[in-house]
């Protein structure tokens, strides 16, 4: 009898710590559906085109007539983005730079357009459901504990710790990186913030490099693909995406990472989420080569950081 309980009692426990991993780590949880104001239908979860078929084709109904476009730009009289390709540390790296006349067309975005826990899609087709002319991947926000705000609103004002380093996009367009003990997410939305992201760490503050050599994020290998945002001056911008772990690209430190954020002219610059998740679409394509397993593939991830058109 003893014998039976204890089998049981050990299925129970098992069969508990099941359901903590899942509910922790798959099953997805909603907290909050995000309205938009325009959406087309999303992209495939499976594939991405290179070569300006399928979902560069959804880009270009929705774009705007007035648009120049190529391979490598976007022009309008409001925006300009421009793609720049660097070759540093034995790294691709791939350089967005973005002009714009209001910064409100700097936005962020939740896959499924939902907050909530392991909701997650390809950075191309949460840039596809929502017309963004260049899309990086945010800060994969479910994985965190941290100030979240987006777009103006505020969807989790719990603090990942006193030293957790955020950074805030400002109503006027500035940037910049604060710790959570310092303030709360209701003081920085007073004072104008319209978004919050939660991965870190600053890497360029007040225009000077703010990590050490060797740092890095948990136990995130030194060399890594990696994704960063920069602001340079007033709605001037760099969104930035590394390759890495390939033959090809052996990828940065957050180091690297930093000193090329400030050879950009950065005033501040943030560190968002790496590895897979990596990934930089424009016009449609994803433009680098993100790493997920053992091939070139996308991972889902919980949010973009975009350019609206």
């Amino acid at each position: 009898m003893r014998r039976t309980i204890s089998i049981v009692y050990g299925l129970l426990l098992l069969a508990f710590a099941a359901f903590t991993v899942l509910e922790g780590f798959v099953i997805p949880q909603t907290y909050a559906v995000v309205e938009q104001e325009t959406q087309t239908s999303e992209a495939s979860e499976h594939s991405w085109p290179r070569d300006g078929s399928a979902a560069q084709s959804q880009t270009e109904q929705a774009a705007d007539s007035s648009a120049e476009v190529t391979d490598t730009s976007y022009t309008t009289e409001d925006k300009t983005v421009t793609i720049k390709t660097y070759r540093e540390n034995d790294t691709t790296i791939y350089v967005a730079d973005v002009v714009l006349k209001d910064s409100s067309d700097l936005k962020t975005a939740f896959a499924n357009d939902v907050y909530g826990k392991n909701v997650t899609a390809t950075t191309s087709s949460i840039a596809a459901s929502h017309n963004a002319i260049l899309a990086i991947n945010g800060d994969y926000y479910s994985a965190r504990t941290g100030y979240i705000i987006r777009n103006g609103e505020i969807y989790s004002s719990e603090s990942g710790g006193e030293d957790q380093e955020d950074l805030v996009i400002y109503q006027d367009g500035s940037m910049e990186v604060i710790r959570e003990g310092d303030t709360t997410a209701e003081e920085l939305l007073e004072k104008g913030a319209v978004q919050v992201m939660c991965f870190g760490p600053g890497l360029v503050e007040d225009g000077e490099v703010a990590v050490s050599d060797g740092e890095e994020v948990g136990q995130s290998m030194r060399s890594n693909p990696r994704t960063a945002i920069g602001w340079i001056s007033d709605n001037h911008y760099v969104l930035v995406v590394s390759d890495g772990r390939t033959s090809e690209s052996a990828g940065l430190s957050l180091y690297q990472l930093a000193q090329f954020m400030d050879s950009l002219g950065c005033k501040t610059a943030y560190n968002l989420d790496g590895g897979g998740s990596s990934t930089m679409v424009f016009n449609g394509n994803v433009i680098n080569n993100p790493t997920s397993g053992h091939g070139i593939k996308e991972r889902s991830v919980s949010d973009i950081v975009y350019i609206s058109q």
